[in-house]
């Protein structure tokens, strides 16, 4: 357990305390924009194997105590992966080399409309249901890193292109939100189902049903 508490405090203060702080400023200052994001690429690569290795080590597969809720999970499950999936193949201001993007007349479609960070919140949602289901020690450790780095990293990227771009980036939070269906809710987006397509959501699909097939086979617990 050791191990895993020291991984996951890695790659919280890498996330947290450099990525999304001035510490940043200072070493993209000294190494350059593209090195930095090339080693800090590298870094997280490496951060992050060793957190998944610690975790297989300290994890004892147990079934869950709520398996009469099984069905909900599953169904929480499946729309992480839609918010993961989606954000990932659907363009958007927030994503690396995005920024263009918030010049558009409409800079937030699809999954976009209904939050600035669907695969922050996605990568969130699908480590509250694992630490929910399977509250042992190894699994809140593990899946609460991916809680607070994810939802935390959904304001520290707010703070950070608002530094960056000013008045486009004020026009763009203005027309969306951070909180998923906060923008809707207010009345400040609405939810445009063609712009999702077939395609993308068939991927979802697709992604959610080898998840449920491998599951058992790859972390010894069946995932419905």
């Amino acid at each position: 357990m050791t191990n895993l508490a020291l991984a996951a405090l890695a790659f919280t203060a890498m996330h947290l305390l450099i990525s999304g702080t001035a510490v940043r400023g200072v070493l993209v200052a000294r190494t350059g924009e593209r090195a930095f994001q090339g080693l800090f690429s590298l870094a997280s690569v490496v951060v992050l194997g060793w957190l998944i290795w610690a975790y297989a080590q300290a994890r004892v597969p147990e079934p869950t105590a709520l398996a009469e809720w099984r069905w909900l999970a599953a169904v929480l499950t499946l729309v992480a992966f839609a918010f993961i999936v989606l954000g990932l193949l659907t363009p958007g201001p927030t994503l690396v080399g995005g920024e263009k993007l918030m010049n558009r007349e409409t800079p937030a479609r699809g999954i976009h409309r209904i939050t600035r960070h669907p695969f922050l919140w996605g990568v969130a949602l699908w480590a509250l249901v694992h630490a929910a289901w399977n509250p042992q020690a190894a699994n809140l450790l593990f899946f609460g890193t991916f809680i607070v780095v994810a939802g935390a990293g959904t304001f520290s990227l707010d703070a950070k292109r608002a530094r960056a771009y000013g008045e486009p980036w004020r026009r763009y939070a203005g027309l969306t939100s951070n909180i998923p269906f906060a923008a809707i809710a207010q009345q400040r987006n609405t939810l445009v189902l063609p712009e999702f397509g077939w395609i993308k959501p068939g991927v979802v699909v697709a992604v959610y049903v080898a998840f449920v097939l491998l599951h058992g086979r790859f972390f010894g617990l069946p995932a419905l």
